[in-house]
């Protein structure tokens, strides 16, 4: 595990990168100014606009950890980019691009907005939590079936860390009722999830696993134990489950080799979560067992000095960090 200094200046260094940058913007006229400061004024760095959002959300999580001084010179970062015109900038980007990162950006971007919530950075998320309110508001009635990917659009990662999150980013209690009725509607009644099938050679979130855990976020506990022995009916009998094996990773500079890099902290978050809703027993054992190879497995290749990963993966450790 990186220490906190180690981790904001790793952070710090992503998020004011601008290049190499990979903007998923449609251009559409020559004359555009496609300039990815221009584009995004606080999320310009760290390769994409996600990664972006979440190493600044490592940031200002690390802060209270850091020395004085040390502290002062990562808060003059985040002075630089949080600013209430910045924001309103990303905001109205989002609105004029319903599309853009959904549902992953807008979840990272109400995470960010949570952490922030007490600080002076804080106020000026107003719009942009808005923006993510009006966009779920559209979104989620339209969203009849969910993403089952391993990767960004995966449903129901997001709408877990929106539940976690929005009510202290200032989502009104409304949405997030729409958010779980959503994910009931989607997964209340799945059952023997294939989990043979995975991982896919570009995961960095487990499909199966990530749905569990959105699910243990809107169950009560008896339910949800319930649930979870009809989607993973092994668990209980002990069978073997390609879930709870650490992922091989042949190449960790290959961009979507090294997704699995990050499925294996993903896992680790999700396993500890799933284990920490059940009762004491050989399962909730057997997962916790999993989370803690998962997470040793992830760890070292945090801070690699290769960018390839750098730019994301820290953030996924500090989700699977013990609490």
């Amino acid at each position: 595990m990186l220490t906190p200094e180690e981790t904001a200046t790793l952070a710090a260094a992503n998020v004011t990168r601008e290049f190499p940058n990979f903007p998923a913007h449609l251009v559409t006229a020559a004359t555009e100014n496609t300039r990815p400061s221009t584009l995004h004024p606080a999320f310009y760095g760290a390769y994409d606009w996600h990664s972006s959002v979440h190493m600044h959300w490592l940031l200002v999580r690390t802060l209270p950890n850091l020395p004085a001084a040390s502290a002062k010179t990562y808060t003059a970062v985040l002075d630089r980019h949080l600013t209430p015109a910045n924001l309103a900038t990303e905001a109205a980007y989002l609105l004029d691009r319903p599309g853009f990162e959904r549902p992953y950006g807008w979840a990272w971007l109400t995470a960010l907005a949570a952490e922030t919530r007490n600080t002076p950075w804080g106020p000026a998320f107003g719009p942009a939590v808005d923006a993510v309110e009006r966009l779920l508001t559209d979104w989620l009635p339209k969203a009849t079936y969910p993403v089952r990917h391993g990767i960004h659009t995966n449903s129901a990662f997001s709408l877990g860390l929106i539940l976690d999150t929005g009510a202290v980013a200032g989502l009104k209690d409304a949405t997030l009722d729409r958010v779980r009725d959503r994910l009931r509607t989607w997964f209340a009644d799945d059952h023997d999830a294939p989990a043979h099938w995975e991982p896919s050679g570009q995961d960095f979130l487990s499909p199966a696993l990530s749905e569990a855990d959105a699910m243990r976020r809107v169950l009560d506990a008896p339910e949800f134990e319930r649930w979870l022995d009809r989607f993973l009916p092994g668990l209980r009998t002990g069978a073997p489950c390609a879930l709870l094996d650490v992922p091989v990773v042949s190449d960790h500079a290959d961009p979507w080799i090294g997704h699995l890099l990050g499925l294996a902290l993903s896992r680790a978050a999700a396993l500890r979560s799933i284990a920490g809703a059940l009762p004491d027993g050989p399962v909730r054992t057997r997962l916790t067992e999993a989370a803690d190879a998962h997470l040793a497995a992830g760890l070292p290749a945090v801070d690699s000095g290769d960018f390839t990963t750098d730019h994301w993966l820290a953030t996924f450790a500090e989700l699977a960090r013990p609490a």
